[in-house]
């Protein structure tokens, strides 16, 4: 049914949850895994004149980005090989990740996009603002969310 699964992390504990369920899903269907993270764009320092010795070069700031980036896939890139499932990598750079999640699940053919919800509603939802609830709108492929169940009290 899916021949591609494009399945996204944050680097947090709940899209690393939302990763491993995706590959069992991607194992499932027999998919190749693409796994993305997108990280914010290197902004220059608005408030001084001159760029303080100690503030990271753009250079700098894109290679710890990748090395992040490279860190949170890892556990998406072993499971993926542990279930023999062809998979890659890629870090992309954008201050607006749904539509950075939508662009790289065209470009690269994925059939389905795999992510993850915090399982706010409500106000919380409408106040912070759901990368998942733009993808959702902003796309045309299909899209799967994975919702991290809280037991209660917690």
């Amino acid at each position: 049914m899916y021949q591609k699964i494009l399945i996204t992390t944050d680097g947090s504990a709940v899209s690393q949850h939302t990763a491993c369920a995706g590959v069992k899903f991607a194992q499932q269907m027999g998919a190749e895994v693409l796994a993305l993270f997108v990280a914010p764009e290197y902004q220059y320092p608005v408030y001084v004149e001159i760029i303080p010795p100690s503030y990271p070069s753009e250079e700098e700031y894109l290679a710890q980005m990748r090395r992040m980036g490279e860190d949170y896939m890892g556990s998406i890139m072993r499971a993926a090989e542990g279930c023999g499932l062809k998979h890659s990598c890629m870090t992309a750079f954008s201050d607006a990740a749904a539509l950075k999640i939508v662009e790289v699940a065209n470009e690269k053919h994925c059939d389905l996009i795999f992510m993850g919800s915090h399982g706010r509603s409500g106000w919380g939802q409408l106040l912070l603002g759901s990368v998942t609830n733009k993808v959702l709108s902003q796309t045309s492929k299909p899209v799967l969310v994975h919702r991290l169940i809280r037991e209660p009290g917690t």
